[in-house]
């Protein structure tokens, strides 16, 4: 189920501003009724959506979770660098649909969990600023980690240019933590533990929002979310 004024800008009508006033005036009908609510859920798949009294048949958006590897750049094109495009294609992936592009970016020696969709307003709700999605990720680090550093990160950390909002540092082993952020600005994590006198040797991120990487996703490969489905149907590609 979705909005009707997303389903027919998603099927090319218009914008979701234009389409709103397609409804309102009344040349929009679901199931042969004049829509008067352009926030009303429809389902392409049972409703007959009409507009100007042709039938219109909306995409389904698509929702891709890659183990990003490393060595490949969250980009749909680059003239001299293998991107994660080119990562997905390897995998399966054919064709590439249309408009695909990662939300947000993981550096290219960093890997982890990369979502990766056409649907615009999908990623403002991840990457909006307002929003604080929590970012999870596995760091490994050159020198050993103490314990007070927990306190350092929840009260955030002082970089140059901005001050970081709290993180929350579980530390795993002498040289393992686990970090959970709430921003995602370049190069944020390892400038986060440089600013402690560390060097991150490894960063793999496990966790955007609600969205988890698979135990049983190996690196280079990708599952397909069914963003229909309570608890992201996938299938492991």
């Amino acid at each position: 189920m979705e909005r009707l004024d997303k389903y027919l800008s998603n099927a090319g009508i218009g914008t979701r501003k234009e389409v709103k006033e397609y409804v309102r005036s009344g040349l929009v009908t679901v199931d042969q009724n004049i829509a008067k609510d352009p926030g009303m859920k429809v389902d392409g798949r049972k409703n007959e959506v009409c507009f100007k009294g042709e039938k219109v048949f909306s995409y389904s958006p698509t929702y891709i979770l890659l183990n990003k590897p490393a060595g490949c750049v969250s980009a749909t094109e680059d003239s001299r660098e293998r991107t994660v495009l080119d990562v997905l294609s390897e995998a399966g992936l054919d064709p590439i649909p249309k408009g695909l592009f990662p939300v947000g970016r993981l550096d290219k020696d960093t890997t982890g969990l990369l979502l990766l969709t056409d649907d615009g307003e999908f990623a403002h709700e991840l990457l909006s600023p307002k929003k604080h999605v929590d970012k999870v990720y596995h760091v490994t680090v050159d020198t050993p980690l103490s314990e007070n550093e927990k306190m350092i990160f929840n009260n955030g950390i002082v970089l140059s240019d901005f001050t970081c909002l709290p993180a929350k540092l579980d530390i795993l082993s002498e040289y393992e933590a686990k970090i959970t952020i709430r921003e995602g600005k370049f190069h944020q994590v390892k400038r986060m533990f440089m600013a402690l006198g560390h060097t991150v040797t490894s960063l793999k991120r496990l966790r955007m929002g609600e969205f988890t990487l698979p135990d049983d996703l190996p690196e280079g490969r990708f599952v397909r979310l069914d963003m229909e489905c309570h608890d992201h149907e996938k299938k492991i590609i």
